[in-house]
């Protein structure tokens, strides 16, 4: 495979930020010998893209550095409706690739088809928080972690040569893997609900756990993942928990915990209900199934189903990075947890119902009903949260009070006033629209990617070369290839 045929990518919708992550990550990725394309894919509206791209391009970058925008993407779905020569299924393509949490990542998905492409979040950086006495780990144990207290002794920033783990798998049958990674069927985190993540409530240290199944040697690592420190899968609803436990706290929008990892080793698994699409790599050389189109959090859900399959598995890779959670356009706590509820039902419903995966997409059979047991059941967990916070407030301080009584209304406000049957048809209405946009665009997505793969490799896609300033380059550089 050819170097051009490797990609480093950056979904982000907040363009005024993600040139110190373009930075970052360039000079780790130069640091270790790698000279990558990076590409930033942007959900920013025409109006923010008028503003910050002057920003991108202030940046100073080792390796090439591409931009697709607002106006590459109108000329991308252009092409697309084009060659459909189907005015019915504009407004579909164009829910496709909305602006949305799925939407954007699967730009990457048609820009990178033939090749392997590694892809990171604005709010990622290129190093972990590791405890500096680490301990050895558990017989079946693959991963422990634990929270400190911001600022606190005890733990440091480690880097790992990230692309190069990646490469070391992707694309690769099991036998090709390094020795030193374990095999499973799949991971166990002793913190959260295995099929849909959600934490079972803070835990101040969780574990994974390899659960033993064979793994063939001849099956395809076709995604993978580095580990993650820092607000590591942090529910919004723990941050919540975390402010409440913490007396000292003022405000929701300061955390005083961070999540450090004792120690990790990298495992390949049939299976992988922790696909983390934020620090993910991907073997796209025969096309990959969409990313859910959802402003929900979770449109990396279709991976952990679709992963099933026989023949291919998933790998947690030698190497961890950091998150640091923006609250730069980031909705309101009342309102992710909202999200997360949402998604982690509709995950559920959808997993219980699957009927075929395939290649390129997957197939259920759920159409949206949102029973009122569903709706009480959230309704049943978001009131002993409202209640808690009420409580806290009756004895906090002035300053924290405040923003306890400002949450606790809030998070009324958002579930419909814990009203039952209202609350219920606002569900009903998002999972409708929801699992309607989902069915229809795995329908149309394999006819999309046959038709991006021909114009890729002809004339490539819509996308811009961001005239920044080029870093000097004192040393012969190197181009490590899948």
């Amino acid at each position: 495979m050819q170097s051009q045929d490797l990609y480093f990518v950056i979904p982000t919708y907040r363009l005024r930020d993600v040139g110190e992550t373009v930075e970052q990550y360039d000079e780790h990725l130069w640091r270790n010998g790698h000279s990558v394309p990076i590409v930033v894919f942007d959900d920013s509206s025409p109006a923010n893209h008028e503003k910050y791209y002057p920003v991108l391009e202030k940046t100073t970058t080792h390796n090439d550095l591409f931009y697709v925008g607002p106006r590459e993407k109108e000329q991308f779905l252009a092409f697309l409706n084009g060659r459909l020569k189907d005015r019915k299924l504009q407004s579909l393509v164009k829910d496709l690739f909305r602006p949305s949490y799925g939407g954007n990542r699967n730009y990457p998905l048609m820009y990178t088809l033939g090749g392997v492409f590694v892809s990171n979040d604005d709010d990622m950086r290129p190093y972990a928080f590791m405890e500096t006495s680490p301990e050895s780990l558990g017989d079946d144990e693959v991963c422990h972690g634990r929270l400190r207290k911001t600022g606190q002794n005890g733990y440091t920033k480690k880097s790992f040569d990230i692309l190069t783990t990646f490469l070391d798998v992707l694309g690769k049958p099991v036998s090709q893997v390094p020795e030193n990674y374990a095999r499973g069927e799949l991971l166990v985190d002793t913190a959260t609900d295995l099929e849909t993540n959600a934490t079972k409530g803070l835990a101040r240290e969780n574990s994974l756990v390899l659960r033993h199944g064979s793994v063939a040697d001849d099956a395809l690592v076709k995604m993978a993942q580095t580990f993650r420190s820092g607000t590591n899968d942090v529910d919004a609803i723990d941050f919540v928990n975390m402010f409440l436990d913490d007396e000292s706290q003022t405000s929701l929008d300061a955390l005083n915990d961070v999540y450090v990892l004792v120690n990790f080793r990298p495992v390949v698994t049939n299976v992988n209900w922790r696909m983390d699409c934020g620090v993910a790599g991907y073997d796209n050389t025969a096309g990959l199934p969409p990313f859910f189109p959802t402003r929900l959090r979770f449109e990396d859900y279709i991976y952990r189903l679709w992963i099933q399959q026989d023949g291919i598995v998933a790998a947690h890779v030698d190497a961890a990075q950091n998150h640091s959670k923006s609250t730069y356009m980031r909705n309101p706590p009342a309102s992710e947890i909202l999200n997360e509820e949402l998604a982690n039902l509709l995950k559920k419903k959808i997993k219980s119902t699957i009927t075929r995966l395939d290649d390129l997409t997957i197939a259920f059979d759920y159409e949206g009903e949102v029973l009122a047991q569903d709706a009480e059941e959230i309704l049943a967990k978001i009131r002993a949260l409202h209640a808690k916070a009420t409580d806290a407030a009756r004895t906090a301080l002035p300053e924290r009070a405040v923003a306890l009584r400002l949450f606790a209304e809030n998070l009324e406000k958002t579930f419909y006033g814990f009203e039952p049957d209202f609350f219920q048809q606002n569900v009903q209405q998002v999972a409708d629209d929801v699992v309607g946009l989902v069915k229809a665009s795995l329908e149309i997505w394999p006819t999309l990617v046959e038709i991006c793969y021909f114009q890729k490799s002809r004339r490539g896609l819509p996308q811009i070369r961001v005239q920044n300033q080029r870093a000097a380059e004192p040393r012969k550089r190197r181009t490590r290839t899948p």
